[in-house]
């Protein structure tokens, strides 16, 4: 028994994690800068987890779609809405429909949980929180893979649809507390890195009286070097963020959650 036990651990990186620079450097690439009537907020995409949502989001920012659209469906606690061209619910774009996202192939090279109870496991795949299937699970593994699936706290970037899992297309929403309600239901694509307490604040109201608007969204990539953003995230390897998780699990107790963490994002110069 001991023997499966540490070979799920080492599975997913709980045991023998190797040194890693404290800080790394986030690709302008899968960065989503969105100016908004109140301030700045930057989500890293997350392609690996849902590449055709990635792909949609960065061609709708590329076209100029996002730009002056509304916040127009904004629940305290819950969601910041938007992405809709009429902004209203049931808008989409010129492009076809996407089909779901909710669940993806973690490769578990490279991952490392944060904490693994018996039915699965905790961790980020960048900043953004996912959950896996059990340790179990991933020791009958063929491929080196397990299927995991994004967690729907504070920050988390979701793709919206209307009642057919296979309808998505342009809108997006933030979630401004956790629903773990939504995992496996709405493929999550990103998650807030800076601008959180932009996010906070956006106008609320189904839809607001005075609705908060996009003004420009933007793929970091696509912004001139002396203008653009440039981020890097604590390395999951580092003893820094190994601290904060020991620390976050004994202040937390039984009551942990993924969502009581964050991976630490600084704006570099």
């Amino acid at each position: 028994m001991i023997g499966k036990l540490s070979a799920a651990l080492f599975a997913f990186g709980l045991l023998g994690a190797a040194p890693a620079p404290d800080w790394r450097p986030l690709d302008p690439e899968n960065l989503l800068v969105i100016d908004t009537t109140r301030g700045r907020i930057i989500v890293e995409m997350a392609p690996a987890m849902a590449p055709q949502s990635v792909a949609r989001v960065t061609l709708l920012a590329r076209e100029g779609v996002y730009d002056g659209l509304q916040f127009h469906r904004v629940i305290e606690g819950f969601v910041n809405q938007t992405g809709n061209p009429n902004n209203k619910d049931g808008g989409t774009s010129s492009h076809p429909d996407l089909p779901l996202e909710a669940t993806f192939k973690l490769k578990m090279a490279g991952y490392r949980a944060v904490a693994a109870p018996t039915d699965g496991t905790v961790g980020f795949l960048g900043t953004v929180p996912i959950q896996t299937v059990s340790g179990q699970e991933a020791l009958r593994s063929k491929d080196g893979t397990v299927r995991a699936w994004g967690a729907y706290c504070p920050g988390v970037a979701g793709m919206g649809r209307q009642a057919g899992e296979d309808t998505g297309n342009s809108e997006i929403f933030f979630m401004r507390g956790s629903s773990r309600r939504l995992d496996r239901d709405y493929a999550v694509w990103g998650r807030i890195v800076v601008g959180s307490d932009v996010n906070s604040v956006i106008a609320v109201g189904e839809p607001p009286a005075k609705p908060d608007l996009m003004l420009k969204v933007r793929v970091a990539a696509d912004i001139p070097a002396a203008e653009r953003p440039h981020l890097s995230m604590l390395s999951q390897d580092s003893a820094a963020f190994r601290t904060l998780v020991r620390q976050t699990r004994i202040a937390r107790g039984a009551d942990f959650s993924i969502c009581d963490l964050e991976v630490p994002v600084r704006v570099d110069p």
